[in-house]
Parts: structure tokens; sequence; C-alpha cells
């Protein structure tokens, strides 16, 4: 094993090849997932995968004010020190996905920090468990490992810069976290939505089409109940999504809807690395028939 910690087998071009071989004729949404991984090197899915790169191309394609406000992005998890912070703030490591510091007066009173300075969690505490230093440690754990280099093979994130990223925390007027809504974008057309609600409680999860007719699917959560309602805002959200996935094959974009503000979130080209659940299982076909993915990608 390298330093950098990723195994010989995801460096072996005959393991590469391999994987080549067999997903050459991707025919279901997991499979297409995996093709686009192992083949799409463009630049531009560099771009989304980068939390902080992401927002110039959100502001170029759609504009500014649909991106969430930024305290800081820095290189050096040291310069948090001096960065002024509101009550309620959300700090993320630019590459790679599942792991954040959410910092809120909603957070249960018993949640702490992890210990383990490179913990790679999701983690909600209360403003007077945050310290200064612990974020700052947590963080330069972060920088330290290389992302999406083990069984899912994103690669993506080894060419994303190490840095952190601060910005506002999303709340609803009641105080509440907004559902998270994600658009699954196909050569510019959204075709699937997927709602997730509870983040920090009971988490729920729906998907519909675009006419929020509900599906019978789930995706390892159970449906919300009652039925989420179609929010007032879906055809401004499914024209922004489609804007931000009109230069690709695929793209699933993540948007809130908070009081009336439409917020972007992000944007995953590689949806659970390849191994996205379905159930009933014929769902896998059915997310993947809208996807035709090229013979080759540019660059």
């Amino acid at each position: 094993m390298r330093s950098d910690g990723v195994r010989w087998r995801e460096r072996s071009r005959l393991v590469r090849a391999a994987r080549l071989w067999r997903t050459r004729n991707p025919h279901t949404f997991r499979d297409k997932v995996r093709y686009k991984m192992l083949r799409d090197h463009r630049a531009l899915v560099v771009t989304f995968a980068d939390k902080a790169a992401v927002r110039d191309y959100v502001a170029a394609a759609i504009g500014s004010r649909y991106l969430p406000h930024a305290y800081a992005i820095v290189d050096d998890p040291e310069a948090l020190h001096e960065v002024h912070l509101p009550e309620a703030y959300v700090v993320k490591p630019t590459h790679g996905s599942g792991a954040a510091i959410v910092v809120s007066d909603r957070a249960p009173g018993e949640a702490r920090l992890p210990s383990e300075p490179g913990s790679w969690v999701y983690r909600h505490v209360r403003p007077e468990f945050a310290a200064r230093e612990d974020v700052v440690r947590i963080a330069h754990g972060w920088l330290t490992q290389l992302y999406g280099q083990g069984p899912n093979r994103e690669w993506v994130y080894g060419q994303v810069p190490r840095r952190v990223i601060v910005e506002e925390m999303l709340t609803g007027a009641d105080g509440g976290v907004p559902d998270d809504y994600k658009f699954f974008v196909y050569h510019g057309t959204c075709v699937f939505v997927e709602v997730d609600t509870g983040r920090f409680g009971r988490r729920t999860q729906d998907f519909f089409h675009t006419d929020w007719q509900h599906l019978p699917l789930s995706g390892g959560s159970p449906w919300a109940d009652p039925e989420p309602p179609k929010p007032a805002l879906l055809g401004e959200m499914i024209e922004i999504a489609e804007q931000l996935g009109a230069d690709t094959d695929f793209v699933r974009v993540d948007l809130y809807d908070v009081d009336g503000r439409v917020v972007f979130g992000e944007l995953t080209s590689f949806p659970a690395g390849g191994d996205s659940p379905f159930d009933p299982e014929y769902f896998n076909e059915e997310f993947g028939r809208p996807w035709t993915v090229p013979r080759r990608y540019g660059r």
C-alpha cells in the first residue's frame, strides 16, 4: 500500500481492464454509473465533485443567488481560528462526501464531536460543544485523507484540492432543516425526483416522477407518512436542475426549498458509487432507461 492509502488493486491496469470489460454494455442505472465512473474523466466531472469549484459553475449557469452563503474556504484549517462565524454553520471538506460538522442550537443535547481527528462522519452539535480548536482538529484530519479510493473507486475526488468550506446552516422559518430534493437529470432533462426528510431524526425517502406521481420504490429508508406534498417551487427547481445538468449525460442535482428560496446543494455524477439500492429491483432498469451513455467521453 502506498502512503496515500490507495490499495494496489485500485492502481492495477489488469483490474481496470477487467472492470472496463464488465461494464462495456451497461443497461441498468447501477451499471451505467459504474460505466461513467470508469470512463468519464472530463474536467467538468471534477468541478462537479469539488464543493468549492462547483460554486463558480453554479453561479455562471444559474446565478449566485442560488448558492448558500460561504463564510470561508481555506487551504489550512488553522485559518478557521480567524473566521467570524454565526451561531449556526456547516463545515465540510471540499474533496469528499458524507463528512460534515453541523453546528446549531437544534442539535441533541447529548451530541458531541468525535474525538478522533480524522473522523469522516456527519455530526450535528450545539454551539457550546463545537470549540473552534476541535473543529480545526477534525478538519486537519479530513485533509490527510484521500476520499473515494476504496471499494467505490470514485477517482474524481483524488483530483479535487483538499480544502475546507464553511457555509450557512439552512433552516426554515420553524428552525427545522428543509427537505432535500434530488433531481435525476439525463441529457439535460429531469425524469425522477427523490425527496429526503428528517436528516437529524427519523429519515424518510420518497421517489416521484416530475408530475409528482409517487413511485412504489424504496431506496433504503422508509416512505414518509403522510406522503410529501408537491413543492410550490417544483417547476423552478426542475428548470434549475436541467440548466445545471445541460452539459453532461447524467447528474443528480440536489436542491433545497428554504421558505420560498431555492438553494443549491450539490452535483453528484456517481450516486452511491454505483451501488444505489432499488426495491423492487426492476427500478434499477427504470432509472437507467432514460440514460444513453456515450461510446466515448470527451476531455
